[in-house]
Formats: structure tokens, C-alpha cells, sequence
């Protein structure tokens, strides 16, 4: 029997069995219809419809010019699409740093109006006051420690995080706070693998790592840079499982020339 027979829908509570079983969580970004349905029938357990949109779909620098109308509209497009994957959607720069409240309305319109089943945040303690509001109000809330990429003009660059022992014990403090505040789940990016391993086994929550090494509970990868359509990105944790950008290069081009040499459309191809 295949595994989309035995579960109609991944949930917060499956992910935290999966932890217990010593089951790895498989998670993938996804910012469209048609590649969410590729990656959902595949298997994979968590869509993450990231705001890495802002620099794979988008075109920019980092992800922070990206809103929240924008996130919502590719998370609609890939709840739509997700018969049994879960789907979490981040929250972009800029609307759950500040007040509350303003924090609370913004997770609200995202799962009222994309259809996603929890929202991603970025940070730890400074703001978790507004994840137990959140949390609080019914919404699912993932966390996200080490490498935040909407901080990325505070850090400086995109380098690994923690190695000094102050930011690994803050590190170690934000992630209890995470679960204390009801977080289901947290994502590492980009810190030592032995950290990792230390925050994964101290947690009753699920860690997600990318960039983190194999003692996290999960792993994510954003899906342009594993299929290799995203060829300037190649960081040391990136395996590489496809060159799509060869193969579409390759096939676009055997497209165009048989437009010039008139060979399509051929007589079968017509009405």
C-alpha cells in the first residue's frame, strides 16, 4: 500500500510521531500550482512556500522587499495543490517584528486567505510574545533559529551561525522558548551539524535543517536550487539531485529551431 493511502493529510500531530519514531521529515519549498503537485505526489511530507520567492521567482537580492499579499498569493496556489502534504507558509519581513496585534492579523489573513495549514516565523525570544498570541489563537507556528534570512543585513553575510559558544547558547535559549511558546516544530539553518544534534535531542519538537547536518529530524532544501534550475547558488550543504536548467536549456533550444526550420508543428500537430 502506498504512502498516500495511509495518510490522507501530514498534521502538526503526525510530524511529532514522525520525531518519535525516529522517522525523517522531508520538506521542500514550493511557490506554485503545478510544481506543488509534482513534489505532493512524490511524497514529500512539508511544503514550505517560502520567502525565498522574493529571490528564486522574483529576482531579488534577499527576501525582504517580498509582501504579504505576494505570499499569499503563491501559498494559495499551493494549498491548491497539496492533496496530502501539510503546508506552511512564511510570514514575510515586516509584518510579525512589531506589535502583537499587527502580528496576530497578519497570520489570520494568511490562513483565511491562502488555505495553508501554518505559518513560518523567523526569531526567537524578541518576538515571542507574538508567537504565543498566534499559537494561542488556533494558528500553528514553526520556528526558525540560526541563519534567518530576513536578518541578513544585521549578520552581514549568509555564513554559518553559532559557532562562537554566546550565540550557540542563545541559540539552545530561543529554541526552548520556541517550544515553551507552543511552536510545533522549528527549522535550523545553517549552524554546526554538532549543535544540531545537540538542540534536536533536547527538544520534544521536530527540527527541520538546512545547512544543519543529519542529526536533524527533518530536512529542507529550496526546490530550484535541488533540481538545479538556480545555478549560481551552490553552497556546501546544496546537493544538486537534477540539472534542469540544462535540460530545459537543451529542450528550448530544440523548440526554437524547429520553429525556424519549420518542422512544428508537423502535420499530426494540427487540426
Amino acid at each position: 500500500m502506498s504512502v498516500n493511502k495511509v495518510i490522507k493529510r501530514i498534521t502538526t500531530s503526525i510530524i511529532r510521531d514522525m520525531k518519535n519514531r525516529g522517522e525523517k521529515i522531508s520538506m521542500l519549498t514550493s511557490y506554485d500550482y503545478s510544481t506543488a503537485r509534482i513534489l505532493d505526489d512524490a511524497g514529500v511530507d512539508i511544503l514550505l512556500v517560502g520567502d525565498s520567492a522574493a529571490n528564486v521567482f522574483a529576482g531579488f537580492e534577499t527576501t525582504l522587499p517580498i509582501t504579504l499579499d505576494n505570499m499569499i498569493y503563491h501559498a494559495s496556489a499551493v494549498a491548491r495543490a497539496a492533496k496530502r502534504s501539510m503546508v506552511i507558509a512564511d510570514l514575510p519581513f515586516g509584518e510579525y517584528q512589531g506589535a502583537t496585534e499587527d502580528a496576530y492579523k497578519a497570520a489570520v489573513r494568511m490562513m483565511k486567505e491562502s488555505g495553508v495549514h501554518a505559518i513560518k516565523l523567523e526569531g526567537g525570544t524578541e518576538i515571542i510574545d507574538n508567537i504565543k498570541k498566534i499559537v494561542q489563537s488556533g494558528i500553528p507556528v514553526c520556528g526558525h533559529l540560526g541563519l534567518t534570512p530576513q536578518s541578513i543585513y544585521k549578520f552581514g553575510d549568509f555564513g554559518v551561525r553559532a559557532k562562537e559558544d554566546a550565540e550557540a547558547a542563545k541559540l539552545k535559549e530561543d529554541a526552548l522558548a520556541l517550544q515553551e511558546a507552543g511552536c510545533f516544530a522549528v527549522v535550523l539553518e545553517k549552524i554546526p551539524a554538532a549543535l544540531a544534534g545537540e538542540v534536536s535531542k533536547m527538544l520534544d519538537i521536530p527540527t527541520i535543517g538546512i545547512g544543519a547536518g543529519n542529526l536533524c529530524d527533518g530536512q529542507v532544501l529550496v526546490v530550484n536550487d535541488m533540481l538545479g534550475i538556480t545555478q549560481e547558488f551552490k553552497p556546501k550543504f546544496l546537493r544538486q539531485y537534477l540539472n534542469l536548467n540544462e535540460e530545459i536549456n537543451k529542450a528550448v533550444k530544440q523548440y526554437v529551431a524547429d520553429v525556424k526550420a519549420q518542422k512544428y508543428p508537423n502535420e499530426s500537430e494540427q487540426y
